[in-house]
């Protein structure tokens, strides 16, 4: 006799088995999307929400050297550029190489410009702040992407808690 038990934990293995086995692509892809479409959107005048901020944030980095406009292109092309190496797959390596540095270059806005970015600093963001550390789950997504290029899979989370307590 099968119990509601049994029929759960079968039910629940095919579904965690399932998401084993396309996790990884399914974030790849979905990352893919997100940096192909918000860098497509920065090459029109006015599309990108975060195109004013993102100039200022690099012509400040920069020195000044590299004025707004140029600026935006050049993270226009970088975030096209991260999008198409993660809808490919190919050269992943260095697509997320290019990812991680962009990030950085991302949250720093709550740095640089506190003051439009939180309500109230550091414990309240407002949309812009939230809009940027939203980006974390992006980072998260990333790493675990940058995790399996080796072909290791994703170990079940049972078997990353005894590894860990076996060496910690």
């Amino acid at each position: 006799m099968v119990t509601h038990s049994s029929a759960l934990d079968s039910i629940d293995r095919r579904i965690t088995a399932w998401l084993g086995r396309h996790g990884v692509m399914l974030s790849r892809v979905s990352l893919g999307i997100i940096f192909l479409w918000f860098g497509a959107l920065k090459f029109v005048p006015g599309s990108s929400p975060a195109a004013e901020l993102a100039s200022r944030t690099i012509e400040k980095v920069t020195f000044g050297l590299v004025p707004p406009g140029p600026g935006l292109l050049i993270l226009a092309g970088w975030e096209s550029l991260i999008g198409l190496g993660l809808l490919s797959g190919r050269f992943l390596r260095i697509t997320l190489l290019l990812l991680a540095v962009q990030m950085i270059g991302t949250l720093l806005p709550l740095a640089l410009f506190p003051r439009e970015t939180f309500d109230l600093f550091p414990i309240a963001p407002n949309l812009e702040g939230q809009y940027i550390i939203k980006n974390l789950v992006l980072l998260s997504a990333a790493t675990v992407v940058g995790g399996t290029l080796r072909g290791r899979g994703l170990p079940p989370e049972g078997a990353v808690a005894k590894a860990n307590d076996r060496t910690g």
